[in-house]
């Protein structure tokens, strides 16, 4: 109340000024009168301000809330600044790495987080270290181990030795192969524990950036390959779909949840083979581009023709490493650019389709 009295005083006070002012033109006798007026009038402004309340201001309400935000940010540290710089360019970037007979892809996101899905064979374990190193990175945050294949699995110990690793997801299948072996125990030695990767696990969800699995779908498979883990990856309204080596009964199980496949960019499962990218799962994904890894002449005779023709009809844009190297496609949320390497790796990849390696498979959960 007495911040209104003081303004009204204030302004009492002022008009007695002027009026006093103004009645030296005019007779005495008013003078006095208005020295008596603005002398009350002082008085109360003084009281009026001695009295108001001491929480109180004149600063635009506007001004004070943009303060008060400001001040509840909490400060910055150094690790905060550089995520920060690292994520105004507003990219991701998804490398499918040319291993050969094999797959790796290296997932750099905007926030300054990265991904990596498989490291080709033991023989590439060297290239893909390099590769990582040349681009800067010293830590992967999430390191997914898609199935227990060597041509997959294989190059990942050296991946795992040679650099800072924070989560490391593998399906709940294991493997009675060396490669398998001595992932297993480099990741012991690291201290780092296995995350299961199956459908429905979240990988990342911040920043306008989501990933997670859509399969494995089930516990138990015949074939090793679906078991592969499927990641998907969106960033704004952009989508990769990463199948491993998923074939035909994990397609139709993904296809039978219900789950989201759309995706712009589909890397082909089981390196183009006839035995995945089947028709309806082509359908359900939708994709405009594919990417196939594989090694030149390799022996298998991937990709397939049928799968080939396959996307073909479907209007695909096709990418293959053993034709045009490291393939890098970068999303800005909104479009997506892609650039091709010419470099060709020749490293074989041990048979995955001979009987013996699926009949050395176990069940089992990796712990």
């Amino acid at each position: 109340m007495w911040d209104i009295v003081a303004i009204l005083s204030f302004l009492a006070f002022i008009i007695a000024i002027i009026g006093t002012g103004v009645s030296t033109f005019k007779r005495k006798s008013f003078r006095k009168k208005w020295l008596a007026v603005a002398g009350v009038a002082f008085v109360l402004f003084i009281v009026g301000v001695a009295n108001a309340p001491p929480g109180e201001n004149i600063q635009p309400p506007q001004t004070v809330a943009e303060k008060q935000e400001e001040i509840s940010l909490p400060p910055e540290t150094a690790d905060d600044e550089e995520v920060a710089q690292q994520g105004t360019s507003g990219q991701l970037k998804a490398h499918f790495l040319d291993v050969g007979q094999g797959d790796s892809i290296l997932i750099q996101f905007p926030n300054g987080q990265t991904m990596l899905i498989d490291a080709g064979t033991s023989e590439a374990g060297g290239a893909v270290v390099s590769y990582l190193k040349k681009e800067g990175i010293n830590k992967i945050n999430y390191l997914v181990a898609t199935h227990p294949h060597a041509d997959h699995i294989g190059g990942m110990a050296a991946v795992v030795h040679a650099l800072a690793v924070e989560r490391v997801y593998m399906p709940r299948v294991s493997h009675t192969t060396k490669s398998f072996e001595n992932l297993l125990a480099t990741i012991k030695t690291k201290g780092l524990k296995i995350n299961k990767a199956e459908a429905g696990v979240t990988i990342i969800n911040q920043d306008g950036i989501k990933a997670g699995f859509m399969a494995p779908c089930s516990l138990g498979y015949d074939n090793l390959n679906n078991y592969s883990a499927v990641v998907k990856v969106q960033y704004g309204s952009t989508a990769f779909l990463l199948t491993g080596d998923a074939e035909s009964v994990s397609e139709q199980e993904m296809i039978a949840s219900g789950a989201n496949l759309k995706a712009d960019v589909l890397k082909i499962g089981h390196h183009g083979s006839k035995s995945s990218t089947t028709k309806g799962f082509l359908s359900s994904v939708s994709p405009k581009y594919a990417v196939i890894s594989c090694g030149r002449g390799n022996s298998y005779g991937h990709p397939h023709q049928e799968t080939l023709d396959r996307l073909k009809k479907a209007g695909v844009q096709v990418y293959r490493t053993d034709a045009q190297g490291t393939v890098i496609i970068t999303s800005d949320g909104k479009t997506l650019t892609i650039k091709t390497l010419s470099s060709t790796q020749k490293v074989r990849a041990p048979d995955t389709n001979s009987k013996s390696i699926s009949d050395s498979i176990k069940h089992a959960y990796v712990k």
